[in-house]
């Protein structure tokens, strides 16, 4: 068993991941994805140069294609199934990377531990930080040996629009909105059709990118100075939400820096939540 399994923190240097590289243990995945209406094709980067050994994590095409909302998680057993075809055993550390920095790598990295697999971490700094330090890329595409990975669900990591809206009423956690300040006001447009804009009555927000610096996650001390100044007690029940459930990710990875493991995220986010006419929309601040 690799030695990251026993690791606290959710996120691994590059040098770590550096010294693995041949390690049968460690199973590694490019998860870039990126917004709609990107010029940018994540799978054709992943073609021109990915670290090596990885494999693609593709947030669309492993998510449930009978809901209408997007990369909305997938049933275990075809999660399990889509795993063992990327290499995936029940016995690999996980690393998860993306070519933003950190961005869709979280939306992976809490995928894998919402189907049961802790062992799994994102790489500091990602891509970028990999070729800026002058690390080995391969190009092609990679075709693994079938691993044998189990799904074990954690509903616990995952939250519906019920549950979401009787939080909010109740008070019985904070949920907090990691999409861009000037949409979670209803001051800039949503990138999806069909929306309206604002957020969720009684919502607090914390945009996903002032967690980030350089494309990595800051230091705990400095999470915890930004989640307490956006008024959220990181120790409190918390439910994390978004545009799609991919940048709610990075906040749910931000507080498992601070030992928060048991933080859920709503999957359907604001696309849900916002393309529905029986629930409250609030602007402003």
């Amino acid at each position: 068993m690799s030695s990251a399994v026993t690791m606290l923190d959710p996120i691994v240097s590059t040098a770590w991941l550096a010294e693995r590289l041949d390690d049968p243990r460690i199973r590694i995945f490019d998860a870039s994805w990126f917004m709609p209406g990107s010029p940018r094709d994540p799978d054709k980067e992943y073609a021109a140069a990915h670290i090596p050994g990885a494999v693609r994590f593709d947030i669309d095409a492993l998510s449930d294609h009978a809901s209408p909302l997007p990369h909305m998680l997938s049933a275990p057993s075809e999660f399990a199934t889509a795993m063992r075809r990327l290499g995936m055993n029940a016995d690999s550390t996980a690393v998860v990377y993306d070519s933003e920095g950190l961005f869709s790598a979280a939306r992976a990295w809490w995928t894998l531990r919402a189907m049961g697999h802790e062992a799994s971490f994102v790489l500091d700094g990602g891509l970028p930080r990999w070729t800026a330090e002058g690390r080995p890329v391969e190009t092609g595409w990679r075709e693994p040996e079938h691993g044998n990975f189990k799904a074990h669900p954690r509903p616990d990591l995952v939250e519906g629009l019920e549950a979401v809206r009787a939080a909010l009423a109740r008070r019985s956690a904070q949920v907090v909105d990691a999409r861009p300040a000037a949409r979670f006001r209803g001051e800039a447009p949503e990138p999806r059709a069909g929306l309206r804009g604002g957020h969720m009555p009684g919502a607090l927000n914390l945009p996903w990118s002032a967690v980030i610096e350089d494309g990595a996650l800051l230091p705990a001390e400095r999470l915890r100075q930004m989640f307490e100044a956006a008024g959220i007690d990181p120790q409190a029940p918390i439910v994390t939400t978004c545009g799609s459930g991919v940048s709610a990710s990075v906040l749910a990875l931000a507080l498992a820096r601070l030992g928060r493991l048991d933080v859920p995220v709503y999957d359907g986010s604001w696309t849900e939540w916002g393309g529905r006419a029986d629930t409250p929309v609030a602007t402003g601040a």
